[in-house]
């Protein structure tokens, strides 16, 4: 198994594809990785050489930001936008979509699972405490 970057690369996938796994790393950037380092893109993982491997660990390190340091500057800059009261800032504290998708109807994977508000139905009405005498309602 080659380990690139600290990740772990599955043997049987080809290299242009399996280079994907790293964060950061898409199919197009993973296709300029492999011009720069002069490997076949249809090439297996398992059957590169350690000089290819080594030509490509040197060609991220040196070209490209992956893994942890990308994931903390990314981190750093949402802090950013929190901080100076940015509204891409707030969307992203108040977990709602911050690249204008509309809520209305969707974005259920950003919001979560549905909170009713308003009318409740007759079984669910007599789950809740009533307010007053603070006794389950029957």
């Amino acid at each position: 198994m080659v380990r690139i970057s600290g990740v772990d690369l599955a043997d049987k996938n080809i290299v242009q594809y399996a280079l994907t796994v790293l964060y950061g790393v898409g199919s197009r950037n993973a296709r300029s990785i492999l011009d720069k380092a002069h490997v076949d893109y249809a090439k297996r993982v398992k059957d590169l050489s350690e000089q290819e491997v080594m030509r490509i660990q040197q060609v991220i390190d040196k070209d490209t930001i992956v893994e942890g340091d990308l994931r903390r500057i990314v981190n750093e800059n949402i802090k950013r936008l929190k901080v100076i009261g940015a509204y891409r800032g707030v969307r992203h504290t108040k977990g709602l979509p911050v690249r204008g998708q509309r809520t209305r109807s969707n974005a259920r994977t950003r919001r979560g699972k549905r909170k009713t508000v308003g009318a409740l139905k007759k079984e669910d009405r007599a789950k809740i405490q009533t307010p007053l005498t603070g006794a389950k309602a029957s």
